[in-house]
């Protein structure tokens, strides 16, 4: 069951090449035209494309399915989504044990639809020993309804962390033991600093490395070239900056034009937004002279009031996580995930009210960043 993953009514048979296009398959069968012709009919539309997810052997599609937003829906909008995207030729999804009714409400909606077998799961969590990460194995499983994993991943841990999770009884025992048992398929990471990145590239047991990878968002490019040179699939997720980059096809044609980019995964809430993602997706020829400019306009216009979460900042003399406060900030004003992006800030053992606009986090932010006036904002926003 841990095998390629291609939609069951892709691509089914010779005689019939049946190709996606947006929602639509086109079949050539009775067109009276030879095998060529079929290729260049096919070339002349936009078609779902599938590559090899790192030295894994699965069949990935280059767009996936985020599942962060659908906490914003409901367990039968879950459904139809997924069923459309099944439609769209998609074939990925990914979720998480932190993302509240995600796992749940995906595993609910494959088992109703029947189409469990036409996807990669993909789920993460942020255990860090073995026995933790047995017991977020076991929950994983049954929200998602399923008796195995194509990848499970250690949720963005820090380098102490990582350490942790690679020392004696750590959580890395627990995968390599559902691996060899079938339970769980493949080991990822994601990350959302490029050191843990880098760390990770020589770890062998890590397949796939999740990082965040937009047009505004630079600090991993060199990062996602050894990435891909190393045999490790690449999940890039944030593809339009947590909503920051307003026009989401821009986005996704700046990401899927990177070959070492082998899966973007923005999040989608209704078919509506499927539908622009799988259109954004369809295009992945280098970028036009035009659309270069356009990327620029978009790094010039967010210019430096963006925080890309290096955590060169820290330490924080009260010790605030200052990019957490920016990534719930997000959460809150661009994701649509008000009450996730307070859960989430409440967390937090010291708030963004509690800076003391000392100044030292600034010179060390690479971009600039006007952290004092932008901690301010944040807990004007947050109400502490």
């Amino acid at each position: 069951m841990l095998a390629s993953r291609l939609p069951s009514h892709a691509g089914e048979g010779l005689g019939g090449l049946d190709f996606y296009v947006g929602f639509a398959i086109i079949s050539v069968k009775d067109a009276g035209i030879d095998f060529c012709s079929k290729r260049r009919a096919i070339q002349e539309v936009n078609t779902m494309q599938y590559v090899n997810f790192g030295t894994t052997g699965l069949q990935i599609s280059r767009l996936g399915f985020g599942g962060i937003p659908i906490q914003r829906i409901d367990q039968p909008g879950t459904r139809e989504l997924l069923i459309a995207a099944h439609k769209a030729g998609i074939n990925y999804i990914d979720t998480a044990r932190a993302y509240t009714v995600s796992e749940a409400w995906i595993g609910q909606s494959l088992e109703e639809a029947g189409l469990r077998d036409d996807f990669i799961l993909a789920t993460k969590c942020r255990a860090l020993t073995k026995a933790d990460m047995e017991a977020e194995i076991a929950t994983s499983l049954k929200n998602l309804r399923t008796d195995h994993i194509e990848l499970f991943q250690f949720h963005n841990p820090s380098l102490d962390g990582l350490k942790t999770i690679l020392a004696p009884g750590g959580a890395m025992e627990a995968l390599l033991e559902a691996k060899a048992k079938g339970i769980v398929g493949h080991i990822g990471i994601t990350a959302h600093l490029a050191a843990v990145f880098e760390a990770a590239l020589d770890i062998p047991e890590i397949e796939t490395i999740m990082f965040p990878y937009n047009i505004v968002e630079q600090q991993g490019r060199e990062l996602i070239d050894r990435c891909a040179a190393a045999g490790k699939g690449f999940i890039d997720m944030k593809p339009l900056a947590g909503g920051a980059i307003e026009d989401g096809r821009l986005a996704l044609r700046y990401v899927l034009s990177n070959p070492a980019v082998t899966v973007s995964i923005p999040g989608m809430a209704t078919v509506e937004e499927l539908n622009a993602n799988v259109a954004g997706a369809a295009n992945t020829a280098p970028l036009t002279p035009e659309e270069e400019a356009a990327c620029q306009k978009v790094r010039d216009a967010l210019g430096t009031q963006f925080c890309r979460r290096c955590n060169y900042c820290a330490p924080c003399t009260v010790g605030i996580s200052i990019p957490s406060v920016f990534l719930f900030q997000g959460y809150l004003n661009r994701y649509g995930l008000q009450q996730w992006g307070r859960e989430r800030y409440a967390t937090l053992q010291t708030k963004a009210g509690a800076c003391i606009r000392c100044g030292a986090c600034e010179p060390r932010c690479p971009y600039n960043l006007p952290i004092r006036q932008m901690m301010q904002k944040a807990a004007e926003d947050f109400g502490e």
